[in-house]
């Protein structure tokens, strides 16, 4: 399998690239900016580009995982009143974040005359032809998103392992009444693991994410059968319920929705990027689907589990019931359809970081080392240890708010910086309360995952 690249265009002025190319050094001259004239998607040409509909489902994939499991527990923390208002807002200002990266990126490729940029070149090119006091600090904003996402989805994919390798433990012990340890279904999870992590374009993730897809939909299809099987009772669910917990719900819901690693590279790929943007467009049409989804299962499994509402929704299932344990073994699968998603992210900047020093005839050889050896080390984490979610949702909480909502408002304020910031300025009033919401959200984030730490492995914590 090859990457996708962005062949060179007749045009001198159009470099190389990588469609999904996070890490570009390609230097420009200063006369290759202001050029209205210049559109960056016509000099896209890309090996193996994605269609439409493939970009759909990769951003629904990329959005729509374990964390939506974890609604009604964020709905208890909330109140369901609260809770409903604060996940269509919290929804709205990622979608409206994840929408102005894209915009300022197209804008950036069209001043600059490069055909695509990467989230982290993104950042990179608006701070070096931004305001001359800030453009020292282009460099050092490409390295923190870069750093940032491969953190992030690295420890994800531990999570993964783990969640998949509990879920199997769960199912297959109770039906086939054995008593196997945890750990011998995370290394059975890591055979399939170390497939699907060795797939290297995203046209043929597609199937894997559409799989994934449909999965989850079955999985909340039979959740929703048990959440209205029997009446539902209202009357004894707040519809707020305390400042205390507001932290909880802020960091599951940002958590569980941002997808920003895998907005540039879907888009990069895209063979009409001109439809991801707009209306529908398949950004709106990807966000309002996961924000609806999100809401629902959020609201009334939080109405029918109430303050037992336990971290995965399909936990509260009937263990008894062979439904229920259909739904747990179809998320197991749809999570492990999805790691492949999850792990193209943080490889494709890491490759991107060291293709160059070994030589091009090893490359296909080298790839498969690499992606193989990072697998087994994750999966190592895994297996020692078991109870990884405090530890990634302290990572989650570091970067996905800052990178899903800081990042693009500090990128589009730098590029508009001073004169096109509106009428009043007020895309910088904007952006200021959306970068105080993002910090709001990594602090208090922070603090629980630390707080749940500290509870873990000192007063009943335990690793198995």
């Amino acid at each position: 399998m090859t990457e996708e690249k962005v062949k060179p265009h007749p045009d001198p002025v159009a470099p190389q690239f990588v469609a999904s190319d996070f890490n570009s050094t390609t230097k420009l001259a200063d006369n290759q900016i202001d050029d209205d004239d210049y559109n960056p998607f016509e000099h896209r040409q890309i090996d193996k580009p994605n269609s439409t509909s493939g970009s759909l489902i990769h951003l629904l994939k990329s959005s729509l995982g374990t964390g939506i499991l974890a609604m009604p527990v964020a709905f208890k923390n909330a109140g369901l009143l609260f809770g409903a208002i604060g996940t269509v807002i919290i929804g709205l200002i990622c979608t409206h974040c994840v929408h102005i990266l894209v915009k300022t990126s197209h804008q950036v490729c069209q001043r600059t005359r490069i055909p695509v940029l990467g989230f982290a070149e993104t950042a990179e090119r608006v701070f070096q032809y931004g305001p001359v006091k800030l453009r020292r600090m282009a460099n050092f904003s490409k390295l923190f998103v870069d750093y940032g996402l491969m953190a992030t989805y690295f420890s994800a994919g531990c999570v993964y392992i783990v969640f998949i390798g509990s879920s199997l433990e769960k199912v297959i012990n109770v039906a086939a009444d054995l008593d196997w340890s945890v750990r011998i279904y995370i290394l059975l999870t890591m055979i399939p693991i170390l497939l699907i992590g060795q797939i290297r374009t995203l046209k043929y993730l597609v199937p894997f994410s559409a799989l994934a897809n449909l999965f989850i939909v079955v999985t909340f299809g039979i959740t929703l059968y048990y959440i209205f099987k029997d009446p539902l009772v209202f009357d004894d669910k707040p519809n707020f319920a305390s400042f205390a917990t507001l932290p909880l719900f802020f960091s599951t819901v940002i958590f569980a929705m941002e997808g920003i690693g895998v907005v540039m590279p879907v888009e990069n790929s895209m063979a009409k990027p001109q439809h991801f943007l707009g209306c529908p467009g398949v950004l709106n049409t990807a966000m309002g689907t996961v924000i609806t989804l999100y809401a629902v299962i959020g609201f009334f499994g939080y109405v029918r589990y109430g303050d037992i509402s336990a971290g995965s929704i399909t936990l509260n299932l009937p263990t008894e019931d062979i439904l229920a344990k259909i739904a747990q073994l179809l998320i197991a699968a749809a999570i492990l359809f999805t790691f492949g998603l999850q792990f193209y992210v943080p490889m494709d900047i890491l490759w991107k970081k060291i293709h160059d020093k070994i030589p091009k005839d090893k490359h296909n050889f080298s790839q498969i080392a690499i992606r193989t050896g990072i697998m087994i080390l994750m999966g190592g984490i895994a297996l020692a240890v078991p109870d990884l979610e405090p530890f990634i949702g302290l990572v989650g909480a570091v970067f996905f708010s800052s990178l899903g909502l800081l990042v693009p408002c500090v990128v589009e304020t730098v590029f508009l910086w001073p004169n096109e910031l509106g009428t009043f300025k007020w895309i910088l009033i904007k952006n200021v309360i959306f970068s105080a919401f993002s910090i709001f959200a990594l602090i208090s984030g922070s603090f629980v995952s630390i707080e749940e730490i500290v509870k873990l492995y000192t007063n009943d914590g335990h690793t198995e």
